[in-house]
């Protein structure tokens, strides 16, 4: 093949990889072949069952009147209802959701828990928003999406820039309009409001399980690794105290603005304790680092915490870490993956290691069902287990087919929607 002909093909190839849900087909169609399914079964599991879009009209603070795109995506329900968060920002798009939705049922499936994928965004940004236009885009979106949400159809929660507050605004609204209190209809709420313990720092714990065991597996020990963050919103923040707790060296973070860095670590609870509401630091510094600069330390685990596209085919062999854990939802595109595995970098996937929400999402949403509530203890330690489990499982299926962590996960995640879909008939 021609230099230039070589050229176009990897530019073909890295464009395809940023495309989530291209990225995320992929995938599926290689795992489903691994597994023996035939083609039509892909054909079912390759887009979401039902995918909603709305418009919602919110009265403004001056008066005026804002009308805000919404989407709520249900990618497969054989299995049971869908789960999934909803998330606040000004680029969400329908490709971006739906392969959330996708990615939300084979989390389902790697911990096993009796839930389909499902998903939402709206078109926003809650930066340049008041609390009571916040309220009233929460109620709005509630409204426009009731009739297929529930909690035994589609169980919303937090995501990008949504909080307990909004969970509770959005529970209230499904409440009013089914005139019967509902606390399993969505999670991620105040405690007050049957909320459960440990679901704020639920990510960012399941996160730092999937460290500590893939720690092991490369003979590192956690006590002095050398760890960098990208992020520092609800994830990463919790991650950077769990990981500065266990003795680990963080020692380098960013926000959305810039980064900052120390070899010998950072005061991870300084920045804890001066950030703002949507984990923002860097501005309290006068010399900081770009993004790139940041993927480029020295440092033993890199945790890509902020969002999707991060570790490209242009930046990866920048990158010196020996392990990536993937915190943020598609922050590694399938070429610098193959690029990573092929150079020995041990890649731990999202669907994997983020999965900590949803797993005490479950938690929060049985405990409502029971009316009975679980202590803080109780749930580390289910989660931890969950967790544990979780990993070992795709590391021995990663071993045993001689695949990567990524298409290892995918197998086990998409191989429960395939059985419950074939078992149901529908395939």
């Amino acid at each position: 093949m021609a230099v230039k002909e070589q050229i176009l093909k990897q530019q073909q190839e890295e464009q395809e990889s940023l495309n989530m849900l291209h990225s995320t087909q992929s995938v599926i169609h290689e795992a489903l072949t691994k597994l023996g399914y035939k083609e039509e079964m892909f054909e079912l599991l390759k887009e979401p069952l039902r995918f909603l879009a709305v418009r919602i009209p919110v009265k403004m603070d001056d008066g005026s009147v804002k009308v805000f795109t919404g989407y709520r995506s249900q990618h497969n329900d054989s299995v049971g209802p869908t789960k999934g968060g909803i998330r606040f920002h000004p680029k969400v798009d329908e490709a971006e959701v739906k392969a959330l939705s996708i990615w939300m049922s084979l989390k389902c499936g790697i911990t096993n828990l009796p839930f389909g994928g499902g998903k939402g965004g709206i078109i926003c940004d809650p930066r340049q928003m008041s609390l009571r236009e916040l309220e009233r885009l929460s109620r709005g979106y509630v409204r426009a999406i009731s009739q297929i949400v529930g909690p035994n159809k589609d169980i919303p929660a937090p995501d990008v820039y949504t909080n307990s507050q909004i969970m509770a605004w959005m529970m209230d609204e499904y409440s009013h309009l089914r005139e019967f209190d509902s606390p399993g209809f969505i999670t991620g709420k105040p405690i007050a409001l049957g909320g459960s313990h440990g679901r704020e720092t639920a990510t960012a714990r399941g996160v730092a399980i999937i460290i500590e065991e893939t720690a092991k597996k490369k003979g590192i020990r956690l006590e002095g690794a050398r760890v960098v963050i990208q992020g520092f919103g609800n994830a990463g923040s919790y991650l950077a105290k769990f990981m500065h707790d266990a003795g680990a060296k963080v020692v380098g973070v960013s926000d959305v603005y810039g980064a900052i860095a120390d070899p010998n670590g950072l005061d991870i609870n300084y920045l804890l304790d001066h950030r703002d509401s949507f984990g923002t630091f860097s501005k309290l510094f006068k010399n900081t680092l770009t993004n790139k600069e940041l993927f480029e330390l020295d440092c033993d685990i890199l945790v890509p915490a902020a969002i999707s596209n991060q570790i490209t085919a242009k930046n990866v062999y920048d990158i010196k870490a020996s392990i990536v854990v993937e915190a943020a939802n598609g922050p590694t595109t399938l070429e610098a993956t193959k690029i990573l595995t092929e150079q020995g970098v041990f890649l731990v996937p999202d669907i994997l290691s983020n999965a900590g929400g949803v797993t005490v999402s479950y938690f929060e949403w049985v405990q409502n069902n029971q009316g009975y509530y679980w202590t803080d203890e109780e749930v580390e330690q289910k989660l931890k287990k969950i967790m544990v489990d979780s990993f070992e499982n795709i590391y021995q299926i990663a071993q045993s087919h001689n695949v990567d962590m990524r298409l290892a996960a995918y197998m086990v995640g998409i191989k429960k929607s395939a059985e419950a879909s074939s078992f149901r008939g529908w395939v």
